[in-house]
This record gives structure tokens, C-alpha cells and sequence, in this order.
């Protein structure tokens, strides 16, 4: 059924209250009601005095937008380098010995960088990737595990002009090989490998294996990590203390254009062609160091934990170039949230004094499952802002991290955005908004949203329909690799003049989005358009249910039949009374209609590196389908798991 045949998406779910800013936060946040004011008198100039305060620009700009739809360019005419933004200048105004990063590696290594040490690290890499050929506009792939070279690695190449695409580390070598093809890279940079949960991740296996199938790679760096045994290609690969160490520390950066390509990364798009999404240089800083400021109320003295993966947006905008353009203290940790305990997140928040946490609902509903004692152990007491990521977080999520890692006295900002719009683009501002536990509640100053139907018209109060963006903003995507046609279809053709975010959203009587996950996500019951996200929330609502994932199962009578998978929290055992009791529970908190028809207890969820349910792989599960790709899941047995279980499913 096409998306002009389906009736309006319904929205079910009650609110749960709303929490005013701390008075105390609120008196010196970075963020007041005038940006607002300013940026809906004239979004262009808002963007224009942020860029001009707080970049530092080689050659000025002259104007500030040319938007021809579906194309932008941002602050044309104007010259700059990132890299420069990030280090240098910092550097010469004397925050050279200001930490940069703490790094943690999973085994316990630690590592500490201060501006002045990125720099120098910065300049080496650099001059070793000129030395092997690398020039302005020749692109780099880099695959690599969450260590201090792979933000290294990205701003060596925006020193120099270079491209780069990072390729999440969890990734097949198939899927690396894919977008090195689609990027023509010249180089990649990689690694022995990595530490994922005490075991050894082989990356330099899985590169050698993709560049089998890689004409354009000429040469392979290869940083030692783990030190166990890799194949080394005589002429083609390099270790990284080999090429890197013994270049000079110094390398000019290369001014380049606004509109230079900055990267390429490549989203999980429903076929099996790359989509290369282009971010350029000017506007992506602009845009990312503005929002990293307000949102996140950054001040001086803050330690800032984006406890994303570098591979996803989020790394690459919130713990490489916004951070350290604004010279904050960040923290990078390169294994999982669960090793060797569950309270290895808490320990180094305690450890560090980290006084900001960004992290995505699906971690805080793990953690949730394993109970508060974990971080009631530790202090963490430093903590004044706590941040959301990557998708919709249920009210019960948001609570239980309110209350327990925030200690009831942090604000949550629970942001929106997608690897295409480069920055935040709806969120909470702190010490301003007045938040509600599951809403993103409104766009960032300058930024234009709406919620559609199906023709094309605004949802009234309280109506739920289709997110669109209607107005440019500076870190947007400029393409689709090699392929505007492709871009011009994919985002701006199913509502006119507007961009398609492919994503549910309403709005309630006070004008707050919430946002209701991808429009695939939505499941078409006896007509009514229902969101996966409003009955994973009721479910988890319950006491006894750390986590669940919803699909549509195909069914005779009402088209698409609610199947619902449930991970309880610890200490809590699967049952046909509870069964009975969870399917009761939706239907009081939201209403019969969205009861779960089927039910299964599940002992995981499958999910990608990043946290993201694959609920495609659940869809197949429910419809007794063979399964798609598995390679990005984290552990692809738990879809086993889940399969050979499924005859317990209650109907």
C-alpha cells in the first residue's frame, strides 16, 4: 500500500507529565528565549552571526545562503579549514594543554591528549597521507575500532582537503568494500583489530579481504592495537608507527571552500547500492558546533561523554568536530557498556568527573533491564545535563534515566536528527524548555518542521502524520553521492517543496513533536495507521518489562495483527499470566486496538553495534520468513535464539 493510500498515522499514547528546568540551571544556561525570537525574525542572518562568532574564517563569506531546490549552499565565498577550527586556533590562544580526550580503551589501557598532543598527532598523520600521495579532493576510507587514531585519521584528512569516509567498525567486508568502490578511495586506514567484549574484532582480516575487490585502494595503513598477528601485503600496507611517527609535526592546513566535500557516509538503505551522503565543510561546522554549544549548555570546564560510536553521525558531529571545535574536554570508550560489568559506563563517569552523558535509549533500556544497583554504586554526582539519541525514547526510558543516572536534578534533552541532516534539528533547550518524558518537544532556533498528512497538509493539534523539514539549514546533506537524481527522489519528491524525513511525528495541544519512528515502522491494524514506538512504550511502561520490539505480522482479518516481543527485567520469569497481564496493560494504556495479538518472551533483541533494533529481521521471525542480511547485528545469534523460542509465542 502506498503512502497516498494509507489513512493518517493514530496517535494513542497519554502524556506523562512535564519537568520545568532547574531555576538554578536555567539562570546561567547558555540558551535563552531571544535566539528564538531572532531566528524566527530572519532564520539567515541568526545562521550568519553564529558563523561569523563562532568560526574562524581564512576568507570571509559573502553571502550566507544560495537555495536553489533541492540544492544549498551555506556562507558562499567564505574559506576556512575545520581542522584549524578544532586544533590550532585553540592551541594559539592558549588552551594548548587543555585535555581534548580521555581515552579508555576496553582492556583498561588509558590514553590522555591535550590539544597540543592532537595537533602534533594531527600534523604526523597528515604529512604521512601527502607522502603517499594524498591530495586535496582524493578520498580516504578509514576503518577503525574507537581508538585515538580513527578522530585523528578524520582530521589529518580535513587538514589537507581530503575526504573521508569512515566505515563503522562492525561492519562485513562486504559492506566495507561497497562504499570504498562507491567513494573511489585511494587509501584506507585500519587495524590489527579491535576489543569488543573481551574478544578480538579481526578488521585487518576483513579489510584484506574487501580489498580484494577494491581497484582504487593504492595503500593500506595499519595501526597496531591488539598486537596479535596480521598478513602484511608488501607495497600496499604500512604500519602506522612505520609511516606516521616519523613525519614532521607540523603540516599547513589547506584552506579550502565552504562547500568542499568534509565526508562521505554511507547509510543502510533498503537496497544493496551505497547512498553516500555528502556533508561539506562550512555549514556541518556551523551547524554542529551551534547546536553542541546550546543543547548540550556547554561551558569551559565541562567533560562531554557522546557515548555513540565514531563510524555513526553521531560520533563523527558530536565527539570529533563539534566538540573540539568549541575546545571541549571529551571522553572516548572503545568497548561495550557491559564489560567487564554492568557498571563500566558509571565507573568512568565516577573516574572522570563527566558532567554531560549522550547516549541512545536502547543502552538506558539495557541498563534498565539489569536494575538500579549497578549505578546506585557509584557517584555520579558530576552529571548536570543527560542527553538522548538514535530514536524515540519511551516515557519509561526517560524517567528511569532522569531518576537514576540524573538523580532527578539533570535536564534531558532527547534529540531528533538522521545521518543526513548532519546536526540536531529538534531537542530541548536546557535552562528554556519545559520537557515531556518522550517528546523531542521543538525545532532548534533557525530550523523549520512540520507534521504533514497524506496530501501534503498541516496535522492540526494533537494530529499525527509524516516529519518534513521546509526550510534549509546549514548542515544538511548537499547530496547523494555522484547521484542528485537520486537525492532529488528519495527526499524531496513526496511532499512538495519540503524534505521527507521519512519519519511519524505528532503533535500535541501545545505544539511539542513527538516522534513516532521510521513510517515503516508503522503498522496498518483493521485500518488505523499505528506506531511501533506507542506500544513498545506502553509495554515497557509495565514494571515487570525492561524492553520490547514491535512488528506487524500479516493477518486475515484486520491486515496487519500486533506482534510483540518482550525482554523482562532481571529477577522477572516468563509466564502465560504475565503474558495475559502485559497484552491487559496496553490495552489500558493505550486502548484495545493496539493490543498485542502475539506475544513472545525474548532473551535479547537483535540489534546493530550502535543499539538499533533490526526490526526487519523481527518481521521475518514473526512471518516465518527466511532471514535477510545479518552482518551489521552485534550478535547474530541472538536471532536464533529468538527463532527456536518461537514456539512459545502466546496466542
Amino acid at each position: 500500500m502506498s503512502v497516498e493510500q494509507r489513512p493518517e498515522i493514530v496517535t494513542l499514547m497519554a502524556e506523562r507529565g512535564s519537568f520545568d528546568p532547574p531555576a538554578a540551571f536555567a539562570a546561567r544556561a547558555n540558551a535563552t528565549p531571544a535566539l528564538y525570537d531572532e531566528a524566527n525574525a530572519d532564520f539567515e542572518a541568526f545562521w550568519a552571526r553564529e558563523a561569523r562568532e563562532r568560526v574562524d574564517w581564512e576568507t570571509p563569506f559573502h553571502t550566507t545562503l544560495k537555495w536553489e531546490l533541492p540544492f544549498a549552499e551555506w556562507f558562499v565565498g567564505g574559506r576556512l579549514n575545520i581542522s584549524y577550527n578544532c586544533l590550532d586556533r585553540h592551541v594559539e590562544r592558549g588552551l594548548g594543554d587543555k585535555v581534548a580526550y580521555h581515552w579508555i580503551g576496553e582492556p583498561g589501557d588509558t590514553r590522555t591528549f591535550t590539544f597540543r598532543d592532537l595537533l602534533v598527532e594531527v600534523a604526523r598523520c597528515a604529512n604521512a597521507l601527502k607522502e603517499l600521495g594524498v591530495g586535496q579532493g582524493d578520498r580516504v576510507a578509514i576503518y577503525l575500532p574507537m581508538i585515538p587514531e580513527l578522530p585523528i585519521a578524520m582530521l589529518a584528512c580535513a587538514r589537507i582537503g581530503a575526504p573521508h569516509t569512515v566505515v563503522f567498525g562492525g561492519f562485513s567486508a562486504e559492506a566495507l568494500a561497497g562504499r570504498i568502490n562507491d567513494a573511489e578511495a585511494k587509501v584506507l586506514i585500519t587495524a590489527d583489530g579491535g576489543y569488543r567484549r573481551g574478544n578480538i574484532v579481526p578488521l585487518k582480516q576483513s579489510a584484506d579481504q574487501a580489498m580484494q575487490e577494491t581497484p582504487t585502494v593504492e595503500r593500506c595503513i595499519v595501526v597496531r592495537r591488539t598486537g596479535h598477528e596480521v598478513p602484511m601485503t608488501a607495497g600496499r600496507d604500512l604500519w602506522w608507527d612505520d609511516v606516521v611517527e616519523r613525519q614532521a609535526a607540523e603540516c599547513p592546513p589547506v584552506w579550502v571552500d565552504s562547500e568542499h566535500m568534509l565526508y562521505l557516509l554511507y547509510t543502510s538503505g533498503t537496497t544493496a547500492r551505497p547512498k553516500g551522503i555528502v556533508h561539506t565543510t562550512g555549514g556541518y561546522l556551523v551547524g554542529t558546533s551551534v547546536t553542541h554549544h546550546y543543547i548540550f549548555d556547554i561551558k569551559p570546564d565541562d567533560v562531554f561523554w557522546c557515548a555513540a560510536d565514531i563510524g555513526w553521525v553521531t560520533g563523527h558531529s558530536y565527539i570529533v568536530y563539534a566538540p573540539l571545535a568549541n575546545a571541549t574536554t571529551g571522553i572516548i570508550y572503545e568497548g561495550a557498556p557491559d564489560t567487564p560489568a554492568w557498571d563500566r559506563w558509571w565507573q568512568i563517569v565516577e573516574d572522570y568527573k563527566v558532567t554531560i552523558l549522550y547516549t541512545a535509549p536502547t543502552a538506558i533500556r539495557a541498563f534498565m533491564k539489569q536494575g538500579e544497583a549497578w549505578p546506585a554504586k557509584h557517584d555520579l554526582g558530576s552529571l548536570r545535563l543527560l542527553g538522548t539519541v538514535g530514536e524515540p525514547i519511551n516515557p519509561e526510558a526517560w524517567l528511569w534515566y532522569h531518576l537514576n543516572i540524573g538523580g532527578e536534578r539533570c535536564p534531558v534533552v532527547d534529540t531528533w536528527w538522521q545521518t543526513e541532516t548532519g546536526m540536531i534539528l529538534i531537542t530541548p533547550l536546557p535552562g528554556i524548555t519545559r520537557t515531556k518524558p518522550g517528546s523531542a518537544t521543538f525545532p532548534f532556533p533557525g530550523v523549520g518542521a512540520a507534521v504533514l498528512d497524506s496530501t501534503g497538509q498541516p496535522v492540526g493539534p494533537g494530529g499525527g502524520g509524516y516529519l518534513v523539514l521546509t526550510r534549509p539549514y546549514p548542515a544538511m546533506l548537499r547530496g547523494i553521492y555522484k547521484d542528485p537524481e537520486r537525492y532529488r527522489q528519495t527526499y524531496w519528491t513526496r511532499f512538495d517543496g519540503t524534505y521527507f524525513t521519512g519519519d511519524g511525528a505528532r503533535l500535541d495541544t501545545d505544539g511539542y513533536f513527538w516522534l513516532l519512528g521510521r513510517v515503516d515502522d508503522v503498522m496498518n491494524v483493521a485500518g488505523h495507521r499505528i506506531s511501533t514506538i506507542e506500544v513498545e512504550s506502553a509495554l515497557v511502561d509495565h514494571p515487570a518489562v525492561a524492553e520490547s520490539a514491535v512488528v506487524g505480522k500479516t493477518d486475515p482479518v484486520v491486515g496487519q495483527a500486533i506482534f510483540a516481543y518482550v525482554i523482562l527485567k532481571a529477577g522477572r520469569q516468563p509466564s502465560d499470566e504475565l503474558a495475559v497481564e502485559l497484552r491487559e496493560h496496553v490495552a489500558k494504556v493505550i486502548g484495545p486496538i493496539a493490543k498485542p495479538k502475539h506475544l513472545m518472551f525474548a532473551p535479547d533483541l537483535p540489534k546493530t553495534r550502535s543499539g538499533k533494533i533490526m526490526r526487519r529481521l523481527l518481521r521475518d521471525i514473526a512471518e516465518g520468513r527466511a532471514l535477510g542480511d545479518t552482518t551489521t547485528l552485534a550478535d547474530a545469534g541472538v536471532v536464533e535464539t529468538i527463532r527456536t523460542e518461537s514456539g512459545r509465542e502466546e496466542d
